[in-house]
């Protein structure tokens, strides 16, 4: 019989937001009209989008509804990107991290994106989102990315099941791209996300 006594009940969210965080440095100021991997967003509405969320899900670790959990995605453009996000968005991503840290926030449901879930999903919603978005802003702006192992793991798990299914895929996701067999973790993270691996531009 195996020990799982050391194994976390749920994953942390602090090396991706970390993660996402050490990409924000390599971003310069000339990059922020340019493409990203979301065809509707230039680096500057991604880099907004990753804001709103940090705070969206800070607000549904604690089961606080209100406009920042109940907008579903995609019926609003993303807000305007504040002059401060080089200070602001490191702050609301290690927050998020924080505050799902807490026991609580993965009891009982909660609310994101307008729908009622599982808080134990919605966490692992959270850090989808941290690592498909540090993907995002790492090939826009020509830097590597090194997400964490377990991340990615938790994350293929989280998307996988519903890989073949566009009803279960909603709105959220493109369909999957298809990668080879024996492609990385993350070439498949982010094909089963619904985008090219290959991306570059």
């Amino acid at each position: 019989m195996s020990d799982d006594t050391n194994t976390p009940a749920h994953p942390d969210l602090g090396a991706a937001a970390a993660e996402l965080t050490r990409l924000l440095d390599g971003v310069r100021d000339d990059q922020l009209a340019g493409p990203t991997p979301c065809p509707a967003y230039p680096v500057r509405d991604l880099l907004a989008h990753v804001l709103g969320l940090s705070r969206a899900f800070q607000d549904a670790a604690r089961k606080e509804t209100g406009p920042s959990t109940g907008t579903a995605p995609g019926t609003v453009a993303p807000p305007e990107l504040p002059d401060d996000w080089r200070s602001a968005l490191p702050k609301h991503l290690a927050a998020m991290a924080e505050a799902w840290r807490d026991p609580a926030a993965w009891e009982g449901e909660t609310q994101i994106g307008g729908l009622r879930l599982p808080a134990a999903v919605t966490g692992r919603v959270g850090l989808d989102e941290l690592v498909v978005h540090g993907w995002d802003v790492a090939v826009s702006t020509g830097q590597a990315y090194r997400p964490a192992p377990a991340d990615l793991e938790v994350s293929y798990a989280f998307l996988a099941p519903s890989k073949d299914d566009p009803a279960a895929r909603g709105t959220a996701f493109g369909p999957a791209v298809e990668v080879p067999d024996g492609a990385p973790m993350l070439d498949r993270v982010i094909g089963v996300s619904g985008r090219d691996p290959g991306w570059a531009g």
